[in-house]
């Protein structure tokens, strides 16, 4: 019974043993700062020695005293209820049509997942900038028609707007996605409606998105996380500009930590971050009970 023991317990330890580099790189870098983060963001820490405890304060005062917090909260939500349905609505079209059999599907696939690779870079932010800039590629389209030119990025009725185009422009990851689960769904079950009279609208209400329900709440998922954390596109472009339109969370949290050097104050405004992240995550999964069908159970409501 002992010799057992002692062996099974040499076992784990060697299993220990092997992931102990994977728990110290863990522990360094992720839940270390992970919790001193927390703390930081109950002090008044400035990137000096001395910094004092203020418990709730920080969190206190972003909801009662600042008005670009607030601001900074709206325009995210805004980016995210705007660029979010219309990235997936436009992937999902693209993939439908790409699932049709055209030839030269894999070009098609590799043409457009491209803007998902690289649409987060600089470059392509400045390419924007070209772009829609007062004298950029959309203001000669329209002097052809004769439209006065204006200045989309720094106009505070449109920049916002700007973004969201190029959020949506990154919908490859999304498409590729939805075009594997488009290739699940049994081709028999569109022809047994068909033979009934139902037509293509008919089949992609009632065969089509209940099929590939998991694969658009795992793109929502996803996309809802990424689009909250949206930082180089607002910030290359506008800066935050025009009249803090386009001031998302984490670019105000980069301005109070590195320009205003308030850094106990950016990490209360991460953790609100993170929460409302959490929050919209939350409420995704519970809400995706009503709608989202697996294969297992035949329908997405728990009864």
């Amino acid at each position: 019974m002992e010799t057992r023991l002692g062996h099974r317990l040499k076992e784990y330890a060697l299993g220990y043993l092997f992931i102990l580099p994977w728990l110290i790189g863990f522990v360094a870098f992720m839940l270390w700062p992970f919790i001193h983060s927390f703390y930081l963001a109950l002090t008044d820490y400035r990137f000096a020695d001395d910094y004092a405890f203020v418990g709730i304060d920080n969190f206190t005062k972003l909801f009662q005293d600042d008005d670009r917090f607030l601001k900074s909260l709206w325009v995210t939500t805004k980016l995210v209820l705007l660029s979010v349905p219309l990235k997936l609505a436009f992937a999902l079209l693209v993939a439908i049509v790409l699932n049709k059999g055209i030839s030269g599907l894999s070009f098609y696939r590799t043409v457009y997942y491209l803007p998902s690779i690289v649409g987060g870079s600089v470059a392509v932010s400045i390419m924007w900038m070209q772009i829609f800039g007062r004298e950029g590629l959309l203001n000669l389209f329209l002097h052809m028609f004769g439209i006065q030119a204006k200045d989309w990025i720094f106009n505070p009725d449109s920049a916002l707007y700007t973004i969201v185009i190029l959020m949506v422009w990154q919908f490859g990851s999304s498409m590729l996605i939805f075009l594997a689960g488009l290739k699940q769904v049994p081709k028999e079950m569109y022809e047994a409606v068909s033979i009934d009279g139902a037509g293509k609208w008919t089949r992609f209400l009632h065969i089509t998105l209940p099929l590939i329900s998991p694969v658009l709440f795992f793109n929502l998922i996803m996309q809802t996380i990424q689009t909250f954390q949206t930082f180089t596109q607002g910030y290359v472009i506008t800066k935050g500009g025009p009249m803090d339109e386009t001031l998302f969370m984490v670019i105000y949290i980069y301005q109070q930590a590195f320009s205003s050097l308030n850094m106990g104050y950016a990490q209360a405004i991460s953790w609100v971050l993170l929460a409302i992240i959490g929050a919209a995550t939350a409420l995704n999964f519970f809400a995706s009970r009503y709608w989202v069908h697996y294969e297992d159970s035949g329908s997405g409501k728990k009864g």
